[in-house]
């Protein structure tokens, strides 16, 4: 849908980028991996959403990063977690962990269930400045917090108790149904993306699915309405 300069780009979950690696079933939202389009290699500086699965007793072996701020948040199961910094945590359905890559950092991410798939979302973000020290946060938001509203999540001051970035942007979480609905102003310049991780919502009067993504360039505000079930995430970013 576009309008004047404004535009809002949908990009539907069933043309994510997908692969099925036994242990794991990943979407990409964004080139990843083996996955690569050239009309998909980000947006703004909002580079990577993979929704991932991962099988029982099973994870990603320690691997390394580096220049990149990265979420993890877990809508289902527990996804354990250790790094080179001497972290070691279990990321909780509600919680966000935000690593910092830094310089470099190598990490592992586990699922110890016997019988319970992990479902997450990584999310990478490019950082404002590269060659900085590796760092950790991970915090719990409630979710009567993001019931009928967006709670913000991360940002680059850490305001409002959200975890704090390394990069030019805000993440908001909310939970919307029936009658429910936010509205996050934009301001000149700025970028706005969500994501729905969950249920169905209308995002500046467009359908979203389960797995749908929203771009918006040149809009004023982002609007959700008419959520069922609707988990989202909802980023504010640099051009």
């Amino acid at each position: 849908m576009q309008s004047g300069d404004s535009m809002i780009t949908l990009r539907k979950a069933a043309d994510r980028g997908s692969a099925d690696h036994g242990w794991l079933e990943t979407r990409h939202s964004f080139s990843f991996a083996d996955y690569h389009d050239p009309a998909h290699m980000g947006f703004g500086n909002l580079r990577v959403i993979n929704e991932d699965r991962i099988a029982p007793g099973t994870g990603f072996g320690t691997h390394g990063h580096r220049d990149m701020e990265i979420l993890s948040v877990v809508l289902d199961g527990a996804l354990a977690h250790r790094d080179s910094m001497g972290n070691s945590s279990t990321i909780l359905p509600g919680e966000v962990q935000r690593m910092s890559a830094g310089r470099g950092v190598m990490h592992s991410e586990f699922n110890g269930a016997r019988d319970q798939k992990t479902h997450f979302l990584q999310i990478w973000i490019l950082p404002s400045q590269l060659g900085i020290a590796p760092g950790y946060e991970q915090k719990a938001f409630a979710e009567a917090d993001k019931r009928g509203r967006l709670r913000l999540v991360a940002s680059p001051d850490g305001r409002d108790e959200s975890l704090s970035m390394h990069a030019d942007a805000s993440v908001y979480a909310g939970l919307f149904d029936g009658d429910e609905n936010a509205l996050l102003p934009l301001a000149e310049g700025r970028l706005g993306y969500v994501h729905l991780a969950r249920g169905s919502l209308r995002v500046n009067g467009q359908a979203l699915e389960a797995g749908d993504g929203a771009l918006l360039r040149g809009e004023p505000r982002v609007e959700l309405a008419h959520g069922r079930s609707a988990e989202v995430l909802v980023f504010d970013l640099a051009p």
